[in-house]
């Protein structure tokens, strides 16, 4: 980081400093360092200093940074301390925030990192310094834990904060009309309160890295006007001893871990429409740990056939060298490794409407109301080039594309019961529309692996869904199809524990017959008491449809009692029908067991969230 200098000629005549140079020469290291201590403080008590944030905080960011004096004590003062807040559904925003704590702490500064699901709202009056990390989540949502601090912040006993400097990094996903919301309303909300923009506001589409990292790299430089870090020198050395060994390897979503496959096993019927996967990696001398609730994170290649059409409807060469971040390689090759081509964005739409010169693509890049979304959640790259041929070259293709990103899936396994391994459950994407055949990326790319192949992965944590740490509080799951994963982990891990809480578990999907994920494993617990109870819905096995949410309103007075016993709620699967469906049963559970009503029953579900009583892990 540059830093700023200083002439010291106007302020010391030249034979003074020859005095001051003679008189320090023979001094160590370690004297040096005393010696300053001792002038600051002199200083001290010749002048009082002006620290910059005596000054208003927009006038010291427009003036050069200057000397911060200690106290007369020995050394030197300790530097202003950051909050760097963030709330993350998925883990991007708490990977991010991490980072930046990770090069602020480099440079010199005090960082405290906080999740904003557990930082107390009366606490923010207090700070002076903050640093966001925020995603949007679902349709313009806060994650899930949050909603307490932003509805604080918004509400009419939020404090002024006229000596606040910030700045905002937001994540979202441009797919959805209220893309980084979220980022953008506490944005204008700080500002409305007083505070001062440290550094522009920067929303983050799914490909985040490039832009985040230039968001980091402004805020540093910025904190440091605002904030000097305590110099190097007034700290005293110290000697350690070389290391003999190499640090062990950190993996990440940056560098995976290439896990074998143990297993790979369909585990719904034949004549099910849906082809889902138990799968089974090792761990072993990885480093790597996990506990029931967090996610695995799987780098994919996308399936050839799906490169081939795109290659193939594009007119494209598929060995002309293109540059992807800092990389050229072949277009196949960036295509297969590298690039989005399962999923479509606004972005590449934008880019291919002006390509192909197609007034439909304009037109579709003006709805609003989730019809964009609905549109690009059925439409992969291949169907855009199919419906609206263009003719660009490969550079300016590949330059519209998102970066191929990881895909997390809910561990379903306990550590404890399984030592070196983690599991997963899989659904495949296997579809024909449009005349063509079309795959998913990574689910695609999971199904194929056989046991002499490895996985890219890495653990993401999710310490918003958790068992509780008493084991004798009963626990509710609720999940519809994949989203039974988290709780088969669960239940191995309370099993293992001992523990002495009930627990019922809430399963749809839908045929009984080739639908019921884990079945045996799922009887074999309520045979041994360690499932209390167990709830199912199949939506397909009579004429009316039945879901989850069905079940809980027909089991709605005992499901009462449990949460009047203090039982913690788990719901896990998909965010668009069944989260807001379940929520909605719940709510009017406690809204009868109670005799409130439903704004009310709204009130104790946030309530139980902010407890850690109610927890999501919706996608």
């Amino acid at each position: 980081m540059a830093t700023a200098s200083h002439d010291i000629a106007p302020l010391i005549e030249a034979d003074t400093l020859q005095q001051l140079d003679a008189a320090v020469g023979h001094l160590s290291a370690t004297q040096l360092i005393w010696a300053s201590g001792y002038l600051a403080g002199r200083a001290a008590q010749a002048q009082p200093l002006a620290y910059p944030l005596a000054q208003p905080v927009a006038q010291a960011l427009a003036q050069p940074a200057a000397p911060v004096a200690a106290p007369a004590s020995y050394g030197q003062a300790a530097p202003e301390e950051w909050a760097i807040l963030y709330a993350t559904e998925t883990g991007n925003s708490r990977r991010l925030a991490t980072r930046l704590a990770e090069r602020a702490r480099e440079n010199g500064m005090a960082v405290r990192l906080e999740d904003l699901a557990t930082y107390k709202p009366r606490q923010f009056a207090k700070e002076s310094h903050v640093l966001f990390v925020v995603a949007t989540h679902g349709l313009g949502d806060a994650p899930d834990g949050t909603a307490g601090f932003f509805d604080f912040l918004s509400g009419e006993r939020a404090p002024r904060l006229d000596n606040l400097a910030y700045s905002v990094l937001s994540l979202g996903d441009s797919s959805y009309d209220d893309f980084c919301l979220v980022g953008q309303e506490l944005d204008a909300r700080l500002e409305a309160l007083g505070a001062t923009r440290l550094a522009d506001r920067v929303d983050c589409d799914v490909d985040f890295d490039a832009p985040a990292e230039r968001w980091i790299s402004s805020v540093l430089d910025k904190a440091e006007v605002l904030s000097p870090a305590e110099p190097a020198a007034s700290q005293q050395p110290v000697l350690r001893a070389v290391a003999t060994a190499p640090a062990p390897v950190e993996w990440s979503r940056e560098r995976p871990f290439p896990a074998a496959v143990l297993a790979n096993q369909r585990i719904t019927g034949k004549r099910s429409t849906k082809d889902v996967r138990h799968v089974e990696l090792l761990l072993e001398d990885s480093g790597l740990h996990y506990a029931p609730g967090d996610a695995l994170g799987v780098v994919p290649m996308n399936p050839e056939p799906v490169v081939e059409q795109v290659l193939t409807l594009g007119r494209f060469d598929a060995n002309a060298p293109v540059v992807v971040g800092s990389d050229t390689l072949p277009l196949a090759d960036a295509l297969r490794e590298r690039l989005e081509i399962t999923t479509t964005s606004r972005n590449f739409l934008k880019a291919w409407a002006d390509a192909s010169g197609s007034t439909a693509l304009q037109t579709r890049l003006s709805e609003t109301g989730g019809a964009l979304r609905d549109f690009l959640s059925v439409n992969q790259v291949s169907d855009i080039l199919a419906a609206h041929p263009g003719d660009v070259g490969e550079q300016t293709f590949v330059d519209s594309l998102r970066k191929l990103t990881p895909r997390l899936y809910s561990i379903a396994s306990s550590e404890a019961e399984n030592p070196d391994e983690v599991h997963l459950t899989v659904r495949r994407v296997n579809y024909t529309a449009h005349g063509r055949e079309h795959w998913g990326s990574a689910s695609e790319y999971l199904a194929r692996r056989s046991t002499d192949d490895t996985v890219p992965v890495y653990v993401e944590p999710n310490d918003r869904f958790r068992l509780p740490t008493d084991g004798d509080t009963p626990v509710i799951m609720i999940g519809a199809g994949t989203g039974i994963a988290p709780y088969r982990a669960f239940l191995q891990q309370r099993q293992y524990n001992g523990d002495g809480g009930r627990n019922w578990l809430f399963f749809g999907d839908r045929s009984f017959q080739e639908d019921f994920l884990y079945q045996v494993e799922w009887l074999r617990y309520r045979r041994t008491g360690l499932l209390d109870r167990l709830d199912v819905a199949f939506s397909r096995d009579q004429a009316e449809k039945v879901y989850v949410q069905h079940r809980i309103a027909e089991q709605r007075d005992a499901l009462y009692q449990w949460l009047d016993d203090g039982a913690h709620v788990y719901v896990c699967g998909d965010m668009t029908h069944m989260a807001p469906d379940v929520h909605a049963a719940l709510r009017d559970v406690i809204a009868t067991g109670r005799g409130i009503n439903d704004e009310a029953a709204e009130a104790v579900l946030n309530d139980m969230k902010a407890a850690g009583r109610y927890q999501r892990d919706v996608y």
